[in-house]
């Protein structure tokens, strides 16, 4: 299994429309072969001191695949392609965590 962390910073004031289009683009996602899990998350409000907060502009996109050859054809995907050309301008930063169990 590969756990995949996306997180993503939208230029200011920008997060609710990527996080539009992303949700319109999730059962496309979640059609995929190998894909066990994906979807974006926010700050949780006053989770208190055990929180360090990701701010009004940024989410994470969790998510599972079977594996890396799965998350390979998902990153190729046209609906993918799709999905970075629509949001690519209102995007500030990416960085992407690929990881396997520990």
């Amino acid at each position: 299994m590969i756990h995949v962390l996306a997180m993503i910073t939208a230029k200011p004031g920008l997060r609710a429309s990527i996080l539009d289009i992303m949700r319109a683009n999730i059962p496309a996602v979640l059609a995929e072969d190998g894909c066990l899990a994906y979807g974006p998350a926010t700050d949780t409000p006053e989770a208190g001191p055990i929180q360090t907060p990701l701010g009004p502009d940024s989410f994470v996109v969790v998510e599972q695949w079977a594996s890396l050859d799965a998350l390979r054809a998902h990153a190729a995907a046209p609906h993918m392609q799709a999905y970075g050309a629509a949001t690519r301008d209102m995007v500030a930063a990416r960085v992407i965590h690929v990881l396997s169990p520990a």
